[in-house]
């Protein structure tokens, strides 16, 4: 059984690193899609494009090393988290902020374009109260993002503020203005709101807790899931520990809240269409 887990990090500095990835796999994982952190998180100071650009080389070592020295095929997403740019805005300017986060957002599209990762992410606005300018700001990085994904025909993967149906609509609506494929654009940490991501277009990549993913499949199976682990031995199992997905997935097919065609939507058709790659059965 193929169990893809969307969104989940690896931090070899201050986590469990590939232990987190060993148990994901022991749980019955078998795909990881692994999200960039912050370019502090890596020891860098985030304060011009060329930290974020190493930091995505890091990354992109660290995916590789899950890929030879344990049995979980990874791929990479590379980006600026939007927090970085709130940082770098406040530290250097605005102007000055935008104009590196963008030379490294295309650096980030160059990375997908060479096949080193598989989505630009994650991007897009912070989760808590900024200046109206930095929040401006941060809707046009957003856009650059996902232009630069329309061009590279690759996924983005989007961090936001809690979401609801109206913030929902709010996004297609960038989408369309955009022009990317809808389905290329994965709606990071998202309610259970499976119908309304549908008629927009998105994807959206839901929180696996119990309670969510009831939710979702009660709207159809069109999600996927994921744990948003941080990796950070000081915050053990946040936001969800590395075997939940698969121990969640496992459970509901017991249970018969999930069939077979729901596993093998979530976790083998659903992330094909979104990043376009081929997953081993």
């Amino acid at each position: 059984m193929i169990i893809w887990d969307d969104h989940f990090h690896v931090d070899p500095y201050h986590g469990l690193f590939l232990e987190a990835v060993k148990q994901f796999h022991r749980a019955g994982g078998t795909h990881l899609v692994v999200v960039y952190k912050t370019a502090h998180d890596y020891g860098l100071p985030g304060l011009k494009a060329e930290d974020f650009m190493k930091a995505m080389d890091f990354h992109v070592e660290l995916v590789e090393k899950i890929n030879r020295e344990t049995q979980v095929k990874a791929y990479a997403v590379v980006g600026v988290h939007p927090a970085e740019f709130d940082y770098l805005a406040r530290q250097k300017g605005l102007e000055y902020a935008k104009n590196e986060v963008m030379r490294a957002l295309e650096y980030a599209q160059k990375l997908c374009l060479e096949g080193k990762a598989i989505g630009i992410g994650e991007i897009g606005r912070p989760h808590y109260e900024v200046p109206e300018e930095i929040w401006k700001a941060s809707i046009e990085l957003m856009k650059y993002g996902m232009s630069l994904a329309k061009e590279a025909d690759c996924a983005v993967q989007l961090h936001t503020e809690s979401f609801d149906e109206e913030k929902f609509r709010e996004l297609g609506g960038y989408v369309k203005e955009v022009g990317i494929k809808p389905h290329r654009v994965v709606k990071h940490f998202s309610p259970p709101l499976v119908k309304v991501a549908e008629e927009v277009g998105v994807f959206p990549s839901i929180i696996a807790s119990r309670k969510n993913i009831e939710e979702a499949i009660k709207q159809g199976n069109r999600f996927m899931m994921e744990t948003d682990y941080i990796d950070d031995k000081r915050r053990p199992g946040a936001v969800l520990g590395p075997k939940t997905v698969p121990k969640r997935t496992k459970g509901f097919l017991q249970q018969g809240i999930f069939t077979e065609e729901d596993v093998y939507r979530i976790h083998v058709e659903n992330p094909k269409k979104v990043y376009g790659v081929e997953i081993e059965e």
